[in-house]
């Protein structure tokens, strides 16, 4: 059986080779963390305990309380990361500058709007008369997204320190999630991921608004100029000082989602006013804990059965003790008020460890979330060659389907360990040389340099642009109007347009900040080219290197070439600009394409409409997700428009719902609906994507074990009737509800299921 393995990826190789693009798919086990300098390290670290701090940010995640109505960071994170909800599940597009953005549309099988109940026949969205044609007739589509309910919403009176889960709120129905005026939860505008593995991102969210630096404030990162965190510098004295936390995204993240009204609050709640809700509290106060908790456990934190041998709620600590055991005293030992401010609700002024909340949580929540990593799928623990790195213990299937996503230039969006281009951080690492680094499973070590995932020249992280150097910008080719012209567009790296759904209803990263500045770095970056300095918020634009761009955007020659930018244009090198710390100008594709426009020459062709060279590819792009654990992180997309793989598959081999300019030209070049074997194809492709489910997440095994939750599920009634009487508010609907039990390290005893398994039949 072996040796016929071996003959079978012999000729895989052989046949496929002609088809490679970009690296191979690579284990987790031993890829590095994205470093956060100063957050437990120096002579002066943020965290002073960090197992304590990892205990007080999974206390965090998992708690009821933090919500004003019951809500926890893991309401919707609960099923491998992710949400497996089927009920009150959907968001008309609330995103949309259009009017049918505030108003549901009927879905395939016949109904929809709020708390309906998902069916089967649902999925997906985008229904076409023969599934594999994107030129065949389209049956039915949507811009409703589904995605997670969350909050009832209101604005935000006051909160009791001691008791009660619920905030004080004036709450009423809201005027688009409602059932013939009855309230109901509000639903998020997009899907929730999962937040395994979410640690190696370089930003989060769908379109990248949680900054990879954290200021101890907001999700803005730098661009917030108010931000920053209180520190004591002696017994009577305070100040304010700006935190510039890198590789924080997860931190800004968090912040950014206990401040949602869709999510988790009401308005005019600030993080502080969680802090002074919780600090006094036990953790977990209204949820069971396992006795063999992975995180708690250890430190004695859970409670013993009670005398009826049940698991008790609540930890045997309060969140102010946690906090003061985790960072270090200048953040929290300042016991005067008077300094931060007072409740817009009014009340007593802040003390400096509720003001500093928002810093506490988010950087707690980032280092419990980065112990979740899944490093012990298949495709992690199998063997592999030496030369190309390819598995040796997958089956025959599973083996056809790992060539096929490369030659099918899966790769191109979901490359490195987590199988995500938007990794940045790490997946630069790896194909950084460094003497006695490897990753990988002990039996097939793997070097980190430019071979680490794959051989360079057949399957070589260059080809999509992984580098050392880590760029967020990057350039390549789009398919405008599905013709056969490809212009080359200036894109940020792990964002793409994949033509899901209609981009005018979902910009993505093509979006804005609370001010009005673009998300995108590839936005930003031509502010540079243009000389247009104080337009770039994000630092790492302005060490962008251009050779490396899959596309190149200037080369030195002395002709004028496609859309790029030549000498009779006007070029400089990279990195020669007054201020610059030198040329960028190593680990180039080409040393010719070392140079980017001149001022004058960008300018000149930014004012006209028909110079292609400076077009961005930004409009409808989204974060590429992990593929890690797909199989149980359903429905599928940023807008959860599929419940199955096979749905999945199924768009791709179509090449997409939409015609859009900004589609990336892989669209087009897949190679699982252009042969004879095609159906084989299909189902090999997507038992590859199984081999990437680790087991301990399947059966929530630590370190994914948990609290007990207890989560909103719909209402009483249908999405034609739903009962009044909430006793938040008697304009709003009764909640029906799940409990998902507390498991500890050994786990649950039966299987997490894939998302359609939950749908109406």
């Amino acid at each position: 059986m072996k040796l016929y393995k071996i003959i079978t990826a012999s000729c895989l190789v052989l046949s496929q080779a002609a088809f490679a693009h970009g690296p191979v798919a690579v284990p987790l086990i031993g890829a590095p963390l994205p470093p956060v300098p100063g957050l437990t390290d120096g002579n002066d670290p943020i965290v002073v305990n960090p197992d304590m701090a990892i205990a007080l940010g999974k206390a965090l995640f998992w708690d009821m309380n933090i919500g004003s109505d019951g809500m926890a960071c893991a309401s919707c994170h609960f099923h491998a990361g992710a949400d497996n909800r089927v009920k009150n599940q959907i968001n008309p597009g609330t995103l949309s500058p259009h009017p049918d953005g505030q108003t549901f549309e009927t879905l395939p099988f016949g109904d929809g709007g709020p708390n309906y109940t998902l069916h089967k026949d649902d999925f997906p969205l985008f229904q076409f008369l023969n599934p594999l044609d994107k030129q065949s007739a389209i049956l039915t589509s949507s811009n409703d997204m589904i995605t997670s309910g969350g909050t009832f919403s209101g604005t935000f009176t006051g909160v009791s320190s001691f008791t009660g889960m619920d905030d004080d709120c004036n709450r009423s129905a809201d005027p688009v999630f409602n059932v013939n005026g009855v309230g109901t939860r509000r639903v998020e505008p997009r899907n929730a991921p999962t937040v395994i593995n979410s640690v190696f991102n370089h930003r989060n969210f769908w379109d990248g608004r949680a900054n990879n630096i954290f200021n101890g404030s907001s999700n803005w990162g730098d661009r917030d100029k108010s931000a920053g965190v209180w520190v004591q510098v002696n017994r009577r004295k305070v100040k304010k000082q700006a935190l510039h936390l890198e590789n924080s995204s997860l931190a800004s993240q968090a912040v950014a989602t206990a401040m949602s009204q869709l999510e988790m609050t009401c308005s005019n709640r600030s993080i502080a006013d969680i802090g002074r809700k919780v600090l006094m509290r036990e953790p977990l106060q209204h949820q069971k804990v396992h006795t063999n908790d992975s995180v708690f456990g250890p430190l004695s934190l859970n409670k013993p059965l009670n005398s009826n041998g049940e698991l008790q709620a609540g930890l045997s600590t309060t969140y102010k003790n946690m906090i003061r055991a985790s960072f270090a005293r200048k953040y929290w030992g300042y016991t005067r008020r008077g300094k931060f401010g007072a409740p817009a609700s009014g009340g007593v002024a802040y003390n400096q460890m509720e003001i500093n909340f928002p810093m506490f949580f988010g950087l707690a929540i980032q280092m419990y979330e980065s112990t979740l990593v899944s490093d012990q799928a298949p495709i992690d623990t199998t063997t592999r060659d030496t030369e190309y790195y390819y598995p040796n213990d997958l089956n025959e299937s599973e083996l056809r389907g790992f060539h096929l996503f490369r030659a099918s230039h899966c790769n191109a969006c979901h490359a490195g360990p987590t199988l995500t281009s938007a990794a940045i951080t790490t997946n630069s690492a790896i194909v950084t040389p460094t003497p006695g680094k490897f990753y990988g499973p002990n039996h097939s070590l793997r070097a980190f340099g430019p071979n680490a995932m794959g051989k360079v020249g057949t399957d070589g992280a260059e080809d999509i642009g992984i580098k050392p150097e880590g760029n967020v910008v990057t350039r390549s080719a789009t398919d405008p109007l599905h013709e056969t012209i490809h212009y080359s567009r200036l894109s940020d790296f792990g964002f793409f347009n994949t033509t899901v759904a209609d981009s005018s209803d979902d910009p993505g990263l093509g979006g804005v900040d609370d001010d009005g500045r673009p998300l995108s770095f590839s936005a930003q970056y031509v502010q540079y080219l243009l000389g247009n300095y104080q337009n770039v918020m994000d630092s790492p634009v302005f060490n962008v290197y251009a050779c490396q761009f899959e596309s190149a955007m200037s080369w030195a020659i002395s002709f004028s070439f496609g859309n790029q930018f030549n000498i009779p244009d006007g070029i400089e090198l990279d990195g020669s600009r007054p201020g610059e710390s030198g040329l960028r100008n190593t680990n180039c594709k080409n040393p010719l394409y070392a140079y980017i426009p001149e001022i004058d020459s960008a300018l000149t062709a930014s004012q006209d409409p028909a110079d292609t060279k400076m077009l961005l590819g930004v409009h409808g792009s989204f974060k590429a997700p992990t593929l890690r654990n797909i199989e149980l992180t359903g429905p599928y997309m940023h807008n959860g428009s599929m419940s199955t793989l096979e749905q999945v598959i199924e768009f791709y081999a179509r090449a997409g719902n939409t015609i859009d300019s900004n589609a990336h030209e892989f669209m087009t070049l897949t190679s699982i609906n252009d042969g004879e074997n095609d159906e084989q194809d299909r189902a090999d492709l997507v038992a590859f994507l199984k081999t990437l489910t680790d087991e301990r997440v399947r059966y929530e095994q630590a370190p994914f074990d948990h609290p007990e939750l207890v989560i909103p599920n719909g209402h009483e009634g249908d999405h034609l009737f739903a009962n009044a009487g909430n006793s938040l508010e008697a304009s709003l609907a009764k909640q029906e509800f799940i409990t998902i039990p507390a498991v500890g390290v050994n786990g649950r005893p039966t299987p997490l299921q894939p998302f359609d398994t939950f749908l109406d039949q």
